[in-house]
């Protein structure tokens, strides 16, 4: 069993819908220059919760949580801080963050009443679907602690295979396409480079099927 003192910072411990969220906010933020944020916590047992509850409280030390009903407990919500050279809280790092959250709707404790105010808190409603325009563009590396950044990896798409010459098996198929283009440019319907370029084994099917367009208009 966890300790009530152990902090989780697995991300694998939130729902899945969570998971999302947060790697998308931590997405947008890297896309904006913000790249040295990471998690504090995520997942909160009630237990651990009661026990942070307490202090200020009941225990010494001072208040860390306002509310004894987090969405910790219920795996939706994760804190992060800020890296070094700045405040650990730095509110100018996190009202940034906040706003980007608010696109995504992702609820930000920066916004809440001076009582419940939480600026390292995020969480989702249980109902949170990805808003339309977003999506995850790659993996998305989410830091645990301060030595790390934010990452954005993008796979390479593959490339389009290159518009490949026309190859013939059949010479009855070739003569029959050549003489299509000659016919075409005999009418003046296309240039006579065109049938030079078939002659030299240069031309693609790609601009065979432009030239076909080309001759139908004409």
């Amino acid at each position: 069993m966890t300790s009530v003192t152990q902090t989780c910072r697995d991300l694998s411990e939130l729902t899945a819908a969570a998971q999302t969220a947060c790697r998308l906010l931590f997405q947008e933020c890297f896309k904006s220059g913000i790249n040295f944020i990471f998690i504090t916590e995520t997942y909160r047992s009630q237990a651990r919760q009661n026990y942070l509850y307490e202090q200020g409280r009941t225990r010494p030390g001072q208040k860390v949580t306002w509310t004894l009903k987090s969405n910790h407990t219920s795996r939706r919500a994760w804190d992060i801080a800020v890296a070094p050279p700045r405040n650990l809280y730095d509110i100018s790092t996190l009202s940034k963050v906040g706003a980007i959250a608010k696109k995504l709707g992702i609820e930000w404790g920066g916004y809440w009443q001076a009582g419940n105010y939480d600026a390292p808190h995020f969480e989702i409603p249980s109902n949170w679907v990805m808003p339309k325009g977003y999506k995850l563009e790659g993996e998305v590396i989410v830091p645990s602690n301060s030595k790390m950044k934010v990452q954005l990896i993008v796979k390479d798409k593959p490339k389009e295979k290159d518009d490949e010459t026309m190859r013939f098996t059949n010479p009855t198929t070739e003569n029959a396409v050549r003489d299509y283009i000659k016919q075409a440019v005999d009418k003046g319907k296309i240039d006579k480079s065109w049938l030079d370029k078939f002659d030299s084994g240069t031309m693609t099917s790609g601009d065979f099927e432009g030239l076909k367009i080309i001759i139908s208009q004409r």
